[in-house]
């Protein structure tokens, strides 16, 4: 007995120091395990580490997952191992994958992507969606929510429903629901009842999918589906109409605040000074070239050299004009016909000038990536950066140069010439220094406005001369001098030629302008504003 009792003890012992030396469970798989297992020629085995990563919790792994479906993920055939992987100097410079520390330069034969086919990105989409749908943000659960409309996989949708019954966000839950209802269109297992309710459900969705999954029902053997769908389909057709017509207004209001940014110098030269300046235009194309020579100088700082470039172009189109007064306008004031000769003739020397610095091609300018992409209200309707920035923009010129003229000293004589001039050279004002100075600003901002037509357009030697002629209607239309009248003929030709485009054509609706202009000056020659003073009485 005595001998079993030291054998059970015995035993005991070695029991308590296997369990001490080894682990409590099995190993799991570890996350440099699934990675390894990537470099396997079956894409069976590729699938399985593709779930495994999805699944693993890792915080790298929907990284890793992005980096495999863009190619990023490498196999460095010299040290045998993955790694992550981006183009350079003909190579690859790799990172580790998980800590992303720089591992160096390869040879581009030294690496390899991964390889994998569509079914496996369909695999990674749908699970990067399933992962999405339990991430504490609520804007990502929902993207990804909306990323599975359409889905027919029976596992996703049992995933949808489980995050449906716990899912406390509204916008989260109705992007559930219209993945759900969009399936319940293509389920041959639903009911017509239930069909009926995912039709009504879905009549206010503008998903591409969803329209696509109501016309799939289109040919039902029931006639209430049918007539449901119709229904729907008409429902979503009204809605989208309305958004294309916000969409259009936009444009319009985008088209205007260049119209502004382009005519509003003229406003100030062609109001106050009565000057027909032809050269405008190439004001402009100074002040977009100005914004390339400043990228070519900071090629490394395209986010914050736009902050330099509107001073600079500020400057430049302003001394130019400055130039142009002091050496010609000056001798031409009252000889509207030999001014508007002379500025044509400096128009074609700046061009001749820039084609000779710049060469006759067309220039780039790199979009400040703050000023890129869109803002995306939903899937028929979004509004691009840039054009709200230049929307904003624009309208803090505007408000800035009001506040000069009404507001500092500048502005005062600037007003009190516009409105008489042997008056206010009777009370001390220098006329010519101030006809100077009001050429100089108007130029200046006209190469304010190069600075934003850079980030919509090419910048090339022809660039202001597609925007003299539209200036001067705007100016006309407006009421010459008149600020505001400037502001509101530019938004509202802007919008009259976005909403006539679609009808008629980008050349006739200019001429529909042109013509309706043509008539309304007929009728108030003095413009929407006219101006009072010398001008209104000259």
């Amino acid at each position: 007995m005595l001998r079993v009792f030291a054998l059970a003890l015995a035993l005991l012992c070695l029991t308590s120091v296997a369990q001490a030396e080894s682990p409590a469970t099995e190993p799991t798989t570890t996350i440099e395990e699934v990675l390894q297992q990537l470099r396997s020629r079956s894409f069976d085995d590729k699938a399985a580490a593709i779930d495994a990563l999805a699944h693993s919790g890792h915080p790298r792994a929907d990284a890793l997952l992005k980096a495999l479906q863009d190619r990023r993920l490498l196999l460095d055939r010299a040290n045998d191992r993955i790694v992550l992987g981006e183009r350079a100097d003909g190579g690859w410079r790799l990172h580790d994958p998980l800590s992303e520390a720089d591992l160096g330069t390869v040879e581009s034969r030294a690496a390899a992507p991964i390889t994998i086919n569509n079914r496996l990105r369909r695999q990674i989409e749908n699970l990067q969606a399933v992962v999405g749908l339990n991430n504490p943000d609520a804007a990502q659960r929902r993207a990804a929510a909306t990323s599975l409309i359409g889905t027919k996989d029976p596992d996703l949708l049992a995933a949808l429903r489980e995050r449906r019954a716990r899912e406390d966000n509204t916008s989260v839950a109705a992007a559930i629901d219209t993945t759900l209802n969009t399936a319940a269109l293509y389920s041959e297992d639903s009911d017509l009842n239930a069909r009926l309710n995912a039709i009504e459900a879905l009549s206010g969705s503008l998903e591409p999918t969803v329209r696509n999954a109501l016309r799939s029902r289109l040919d039902s053997d029931a006639p209430s589906e049918r007539k449901a769908v119709e229904t729907a389909l008409k429902r979503i057709d009204a809605r989208t109409a309305r958004y294309q017509t916000a969409d259009t207004l936009f444009f319009g209001l985008s088209l205007g605040s260049v119209l502004l940014l382009a005519a509003i110098g003229l406003a100030i030269t062609f109001g106050v000074m009565g000057v027909i300046n032809m050269a405008h235009g190439e004001l402009i194309m100074l002040g977009a070239y100005t914004t390339f020579v400043v990228q070519q100088v900071f090629p490394q700082g395209h986010e914050w050299s736009l902050l330099v470039a509107i001073p600079a172009a500020f400057l430049i189109s302003g001394f130019v004009g400055v130039l142009i007064e002091r050496f010609v306008i000056r001798y031409l004031y009252g000889r509207p016909l030999e001014t508007l000769l002379a500025t044509f003739g400096i128009s074609l020397i700046l061009q001749q000038a820039v084609r000779v610095i710049f060469s006759p091609l067309n220039r780039s300018v790199v979009t400040p990536e703050w000023m890129s992409g869109a803002w995306q209200i939903n899937p028929v309707f979004s509004l691009t950066f840039n054009r709200l920035y230049i929307i904003a923009f624009a309208l803090t010129v505007f408000l800035g140069l009001l506040l000069v003229l009404k507001k500092t000293r500048l502005g005062l004589q600037v007003r009190a010439v516009s409105q008489n001039r042997q008056t206010a050279r009777g009370l001390g004002i220098r006329s010519d220094r101030i006809n100077a100075l009001t050429f100089g600003l108007g130029s200046g901002i006209a190469g304010v406005a190069g600075v934003a037509l850079a980030q919509l357009t090419n910048v090339g030697p022809n660039l202001g001369q597609a925007y003299i002629i539209d200036s001067f209607m705007v100016v006309v239309f407006g009421g010459v001098g008149n600020l505001w009248g400037t502001l509101t003929a530019a938004f509202s030709l802007g919008i009259a030629n976005k909403l006539l485009e679609p009808v008629s054509g980008a050349v006739l609706a200019k001429i529909f302008v042109l013509v309706f202009i043509i008539l309304f000056i007929q009728r108030k020659p003095r413009g929407l504003f006219p101006q009072r003073g010398r001008a209104a009485e000259e």
